[in-house]
């Protein structure tokens, strides 16, 4: 299948210089970084790095970073917004920088299988299209591995969604996401430090209720696959 036939309805700007698409996200990214040293203490602002770094690395996502963030004394609003802007900030990369990303090493053959597997893709979830971009929102809303920035920004192109669109979607979802984590840990941790037994009561049986729901969820798609 022809990549072209996935191409942004808005095209970024020709007047932007391949440094300036290479550099600006990864500036954003910075500038958030060290602004957050006027906010909490540097101690905190290192790890928060750290765990920014993290949330780049396979398999490490936000339903493992925000707790153990939380957990390292990171105020719970401060994780949910970082990963939140890690995600719209990626998705950025990605528009500015497409062809350049369909190049590199792991994204690149992961993107353009992903690409390539588009109609199927779509069909299978035929609620994208109708929604657009709520649809692109709850797609990135889902806890599942490859619905992050780079994801969804594909998902994004195929669902028809301007660069705009697809920024607006992504920022939508990773902030619903992200609070559903940061407050739900927040609320186990508190409940761990003043009834030890039921906050791990209520942590493992959240768990386990995620645990089968994934499962429940991988045991569905692999049959419809074999329908």
């Amino acid at each position: 299948m022809d990549l072209k036939l996935f191409s942004f309805k808005n095209q970024p700007p020709a007047s932007l210089s391949t440094e300036i698409r290479l550099l600006l996200p990864v500036f954003l990214v910075f500038t958030f970084f060290f602004g957050c040293f006027l906010i909490i203490p540097q101690t905190k602002t290192l790890i928060l790095g750290g765990l920014m770094i993290a949330y780049f690395i396979p398999p490490s996502g936000k339903e493992s970073l925000i707790p153990v963030g939380i957990a390292l004394g990171i105020p719970w609003w401060l994780m949910a917004f970082t990963l939140a802007f890690l995600d719209v900030v990626t998705a950025l990369f990605m528009i500015l920088n497409f062809d350049l990303v369909l190049r590199l090493p792991y994204i690149g053959p992961w993107a353009t299988k992903f690409l390539n597997s588009g109609t199927a893709f779509m069909a299978e979830r035929p609620w994208l299209s109708r929604w657009r971009i709520l649809g692109v929102a709850f797609f990135v809303f889902l806890p599942l591995q490859g619905t992050g920035g780079v994801g969804a920004t594909i998902v994004g192109m195929m669902t028809g969604l301007n660069p705009g669109e697809i920024l607006l979607a992504i920022g939508i979802g990773a902030s619903v996401e992200c609070l559903v984590f940061a407050i739900g840990s927040e609320l186990i941790l508190n409940l761990i430090l003043t009834n030890f037994i039921l906050g791990v009561t209520v942590a493992l049986l959240v768990i386990l209720t995620a645990a089968a729901g994934m499962f429940m969820y991988i045991r569905y798609r692999n049959r419809k696959r074999q329908a």
